[in-house]
């Protein structure tokens, strides 16, 4: 997976998910800002970076969509949360709550693709 900021693959599962919940069409940058309660400006600004790392299709003033990487990446980022969050709660009997979520959110950033497929066998099995 790219290496990229956290903040930076926030919006993209932000996008994805919003998309996801709009039947996969173009969203706005209204609705990111709403998603992750930021403001528009804050979006726009995130929106030129992504851009500039193919992760977005934008332009100002216009509908948002992923591209295949942007996607890519959310849906792997997604994935690695949900697989951490099940493992702390199965294993380490942590609740489900935003600080579980926070917390596998940032942990994901370091998770290897050796970890990643062991945490598949042992949540999988």
């Amino acid at each position: 997976m790219l290496a990229l900021q956290q903040s930076h693959k926030d919006y993209l599962i932000a996008i994805y998910m919003i998309a996801k919940r709009n039947k996969g069409g173009w969203i706005s940058n209204i609705d990111i800002s709403e998603f992750l309660g930021v403001t528009p400006a804050s979006v726009s600004g995130m929106l030129e970076k992504l851009k500039k790392q193919n992760l977005v299709s934008w332009e100002p003033r216009r509908k948002i969509r992923l591209t295949l990487k942007g996607k890519l990446i959310a849906m792997e980022s997604i994935e690695i949360n949900s697989l951490l969050k099940a493992f702390f709660m199965e294993n380490l009997k942590l609740s489900d709550d935003p600080s579980l979520d926070l917390l596998c959110s940032k942990i994901g950033n370091y998770i290897t693709p050796q970890i990643l497929n062991a945490l598949k066998s042992k949540i999988l099995e």
